[in-house]
């Protein structure tokens, strides 16, 4: 998806640059603004996403971690 957001701003951006109207050039380049701002949110979603821990540990691993061990099951 992020990919989509990256194809679609530049798509906006391009086509901003070679309009020659000033209301096309306008919405061209807010689409592209907000595009920015969708990729960049959605490349720091998929960043964060692979480094972060599973959603949730059992009780059991709870207790290892609040004893100093590591849970099972996780590197």
């Amino acid at each position: 998806m992020r990919w989509l957001w990256l194809t679609g701003t530049v798509l906006a951006f391009v086509l901003c640059f070679t309009r020659h109207g000033g209301g096309a050039m306008a919405i061209w380049l807010l689409l592209g603004l907000v595009g920015l701002l969708g990729t960049g949110l959605a490349f720091a979603q998929t960043r964060i996403s692979s480094s972060a821990r599973a959603e949730s540990l059992s009780s059991y691993d709870l207790q290892r971690l609040r004893e100093g061990k590591p849970p099972l099951g996780h590197d």
